[in-house]
C-alpha cells in the first residue's frame, strides 16, 4: 500500500482496507475452515453493498462532471474509480486464491467441492434427477438472439451466459464477406446465445450422497446446471456450449417522490420497486468467457469499457458461502457459545421490580438478549403499564419484538412505534412489519422529513400508586434477535428519572418536528451531539494544557468526519492521549509526529461484528462515560437522530471501562490503522488476549 501524505485517509479507499481485514480472517489458519469460508461470504457482500452505495456515489459525481475534490478531500472522482477498480481486482484475485486453499484443506476431512466435469457416474444419476424435479421448472431462460429488448438483469443476481455453436457450420467453407468472423472461422449467424438466471429459491450449494469411502461431496448450483446444460437445450442441434457467469450491480440510491396524496409506507415502496432499475454500477464477469460472448453482451446491454466493468472467477454471488453446509462437521466451525445472565438480573422474575433499585447492562452476545424481549412482554402484560414507545431500525425476520409490541396493543396499551423505512437493504421487511403493526393497532411514526431515525431505544409508562413512573432501555444496537447473535452491543437498563425525561422529549420529537428540546443528560443528534463532543474534546484539551490527567477512547464502527478528526488532531498535538476502536472506516490518519502522534488506533474483526459506539472521556480521573448510536460520521452528527446515553452508575462505568481495556489490549484479533493501512496485526509479548474470547470469560467469572 501506498503511504498515505495527505490528512486524512480517503473514505471508500479506508473501507476496501476494512473489508481487507474481512478477507484476512479467511486466510487465516487458525480460524476454522468453515468460518473461513463465511468470510469469504462477508468479504463478498460487502463488496456488493460498497458498489450499491459508494462506489455509486462516486460515479454519480464523476458523470455530474464535477472533479468532486471537496466532497472527496483532494481526489478528483475518475482518480478514485480507478484506484477502487484496482483495489478491487486484486482483492478478488486474492479471494480466489483463498477458496482454491480452503478446498484443498477441506479435503483432508474428505469434503469435496467438485466440478460439472468431475462427476461420476453415480453421481450423474443424482444429479440428473434433482436437476428434472427441482431444479429446471425454477430455471429462467432467456433466448436473446430472439428478444428484440435484452431482459432486465436484476440487481446482484447471477446470470450463466451461455453460448451455442449449432452444427450447420460443419459444411461452411468460406463465409461471407459481409458477417463477422471469429478466430474460428465461425460466424454470428452459426451462434445462439442465452441467459440463465441462477434462482435464489434454491440453495446454492448442492450436497450429493455421501460415497461408499465416506467421501462427502457438494457441487455448486451453477455447476449442477452446467453438468444438465444439454437438458435444457435438447432442442437445439449444436456442436458446442459453453455457460460463463455474469452479474449486474445497481445503484440502490431511493428516490422519494413528493406526492402529498400517498402515505410514507406508499412512498418508500414505490421507491424500493424502482431501485431494482436502479442504473447498473457493476458488470462482474467469467474472465475465461469467450471474447465474442463477452462483446455480444456488452453490445446489447449498452455497456462500455469502464472502471464499473471487473473480470471475476468461475463463481459470482460468493455471499452464499456465508451458508455452505455444515455436514456435520462441527469441528470446522466455531463452538456456540451460550449466552450468560446478568448478575443480579432475573429472567424468572420481574425485571421492573429489579430496575427500579439500579440500573443494569446487558453486553450481547455474552449476555443474554432475552432480558430485552422479557422487558417487552412484561411490559404488555403488567396491568399498570399504560405506553410503550419505541425506535426501530432493523428488525428479525421472525421478531419477538414484534409480537411483544402487538401482544401489548391488544392489552389496552398505548403503542407507539417509530419504525425506520429507509433502513438500507431493510426497507421491505421493515414495510412489511410497519403494516402489520398498524393493522394490529399500534400507532406508527415516521420520524422526521429528511432525517433518518437511527437511535435504539425504547421508554416504558407505569402507573405505581398514582403516579407516572418510566422505565426504559438504551442501545448501541438494532433490537434484532438474529443479529444479536453475532453483533456485540451494549443494552443499558434504567428507570433513571432524568435520563427518561430526557428520552421522552426525544419522541415527542418525532411528533412535533419543529419543537427542539433542550437534553440535560441524553446527547442527541442532529442538534446537539456535534456540538457536545467539541465541548467534551476541548475540555481534554484544556486539561492538557494545565498538566492534568487527559484522555479520550472511543470505539466506533466508523470515524469519517473529517471536522471531528480535525479536533482530534488538536487535542493530539495538546497532548490529550487518544486511544481509537475503529471496526470499519477510519479516515483518521493516527500516528503521524505534529498532527497525530498521540492517538493509536486498532480495528479487532473475528468472530463477532464489533458493533457497540462507546465514547471515554478523562474529566480530570471522574471519566464521562456514554454508549451510543452514533458513529462519528458526518450522516450520524448532522443528517439523522441518534441518542447518546450518559451512563452514572459506577459499578456499570468500572464494568464499561474494564470490558475497553480487554479489547484495547487485544494481541490476536487486532490490527494496526495507520498511514500506511496494511492491516498489520497487533503482536507484542504480552499474554495472549484474544479479546472476544476474554470478554465471554469475564462475564463468566463475574456470575460465578
Amino acid at each position: 500500500m501506498v503511504k498515505n501524505n495527505y490528512r486524512y485517509i480517503n473514505r471508500e479507499i479506508s473501507w476496501l482496507q476494512f473489508n481487507a481485514r474481512v478477507l484476512q480472517e479467511a486466510k487465516d489458519k487458525s480460524v476454522p475452515l468453515l468460518e473461513r469460508l463465511r468470510f469469504i461470504g462477508i468479504f463478498s457482500n460487502n463488496l456488493d453493498e460498497f458498489f450499491k452505495v459508494r462506489y455509486a456515489t462516486v460515479q454519480h459525481i464523476d458523470l455530474a462532471g464535477k472533479s468532486g475534490k471537496r466532497a472527496l478531500r483532494g481526489m478528483e472522482a475518475r482518480q478514485l474509480l480507478e484506484q477502487i477498480t484496482n483495489i478491487v481486482i486484486e482483492q478478488q484475485s486474492e479471494s480466489l486464491l483463498i477458496i482454491r486453499k480452503i478446498q484443498e484443506e477441506l479435503q483432508d476431512h474428505n469434503i469435496y467441492v467438485i466440478k460439472e466435469h468431475q462427476v461420476t457416474s453415480k453421481q450423474g444419476e443424482f444429479l440428473r434427477s434433482y436437476f428434472l424435479n427441482k431444479v429446471s421448472p425454477a430455471l429462467m431462460t432467456f433466448m436473446l438472439d430472439d428478444l428484440e429488448d435484452f431482459p432486465h438483469l436484476k440487481d446482484s443476481a447471477a446470470y450463466l451466459a451461455v453460448k451455442l455453436t449449432l452444427k450447420e457450420i460443419a459444411n461452411k467453407v468460406v463465409p461471407k464477406s459481409t458477417e463477422r468472423v471469429d478466430e474460428k472461422g465461425i460466424t454470428e449467424k452459426d451462434k445462439l446465445y442465452a441467459l440463465i438466471e441462477i434462482p435464489r429459491t434454491i440453495e446454492r450449494f448442492v450436497v450429493l450422497p455421501v460415497s461408499d469411502d465416506g467421501k462427502e461431496y457438494i457441487i455448486f448450483l451453477d455447476d449442477l446446471i452446467r453438468y444438465c446444460i444439454d437438458q435444457l437445450f435438447s432442442i437445439f442441434e449444436y456442436t458446442s456450449i459453453s455457460a460463463h457467469m455474469i452479474k449486474i450491480t445497481r445503484d440502490a440510491k431511493l428516490d422519494i417522490d413528493n406526492d402529498f396524496k400517498k402515505s410514507f409506507i406508499e412512498k418508500i415502496s414505490k421507491s424500493v420497486q424502482l431501485r431494482r432499475n436502479g442504473d447498473p454500477v457493476r458488470f462482474v464477469y467469467d474472465k475465461t468467457i469467450d471474447a465474442d460472448t463477452l462483446a455480444f453482451l456488452m453490445d446489447k446491454m449498452n455497456i462500455e469499457d469502464t472502471d464499473s466493468i471487473i473480470p471475476g472467477g468461475r463463481y459470482h454471488n460468493r455471499r452464499d458461502y456465508m451458508k455452505f453446509p455444515v455436514l456435520g462437521h462441527k469441528d470446522l466451525a466455531y463452538a456456540s457459545i451460550t449466552p450468560l445472565p446478568i448478575k443480579g438480573l432475573d429472567l424468572n422474575t420481574s425485571l421492573f421490580k429489579a430496575i427500579a433499585e439500579k440500573d443494569y447492562l446487558l453486553y450481547a452476545p455474552y449476555q443474554s438478549f432475552s432480558y430485552l424481549i422479557k422487558f417487552l412482554r412484561e411490559a404488555a402484560l403488567d396491568p399498570k403499564v399504560t405506553s410503550i414507545k419505541i425506535t426501530i431500525y432493523r428488525l428479525s425476520n421472525v421478531s419477538h419484538i414484534a409480537s411483544s409490541l402487538i401482544n401489548a396493543a391488544k392489552n389496552g396499551k398505548e403503542v407507539i412505534v417509530q419504525i425506520e423505512l429507509q433502513a438500507r437493504f431493510d426497507e421491505e421487511n421493515n414495510i412489511k412489519y410497519a403494516e402489520n403493526l398498524q393493522r394490529e393497532g399500534v400507532t406508527l411514526v415516521f420520524g422526521v422529513p429528511g432525517l433518518k431515525v437511527h437511535c435504539k431505544t425504547c421508554l416504558v409508562e407505569r402507573n405505581e400508586e398514582g403516579k407516572l413512573k418510566r422505565y426504559g432501555f438504551i442501545s448501541t444496537g438494532n433490537f434484532n434477535e438474529s443479529t444479536a447473535k453475532i453483533y456485540t452491543d451494549y443494552t443499558l437498563f434504567t428507570c433513571n428519572t432524568a435520563i427518561l425525561k430526557d428520552l421522552n422529549k426525544v419522541f415527542n420529537f418525532f411528533k412535533i418536528n419543529y419543537k427542539v428540546s433542550r437534553y440535560k443528560h441524553l446527547i442527541v443528534s442532529p442538534h446537539y451531539t456535534r456540538k457536545k463532543m467539541y465541548e467534551l474534546i476541548e475540555k481534554e484539551i484544556q486539561n492538557a494544557l494545565a498538566g492534568k490527567i487527559a484522555f479520550i477512547r472511543l470505539k466506533l464502527n466508523s470515524l469519517s468526519d473529517y471536522d471531528m478528526i480535525d479536533k482530534l488532531y488538536v487535542a493530539s498535538n495538546a497532548g490529550v492521549k487518544i486511544d481509537l476502536i475503529i471496526r470499519g472506516i477510519c479516515c483518521l490518519v493516527p500516528g503521524v509526529k505534529g498532527m497525530s502522534e498521540n492517538i493509536n488506533a486498532i480495528s479487532v474483526i473475528d468472530k463477532f461484528l464489533e458493533h457497540p459506539r462507546l465514547y471515554i472521556f478523562a474529566n480530570e480521573g471522574e471519566p464521562k462515560i456514554y454508549i451510543s448510536s452514533a458513529d462519528w460520521m458526518t450522516r450520524n452528527l448532522d443528517r439523522r437522530v441518534e441518542v447518546a446515553c450518559p451512563i452514572y452508575d459506577e459499578d456499570i462505568k468500572r464494568e464499561i471501562i474494564e470490558t475497553f481495556n480487554i479489547c484495547w489490549t487485544d494481541n490476536v484479533k487486532a490490527r494496526v490503522l495507520n498511514d500506511t493501512q496494511d492491516n498489520t496485526y497487533v503482536r507484542n509479548d504480552l499474554p495472549k488476549n484474544r479479546s472476544q474470547i476474554s470478554l465471554y470469560e469475564y462475564y463468566q467469572n463475574r456470575v460465578n
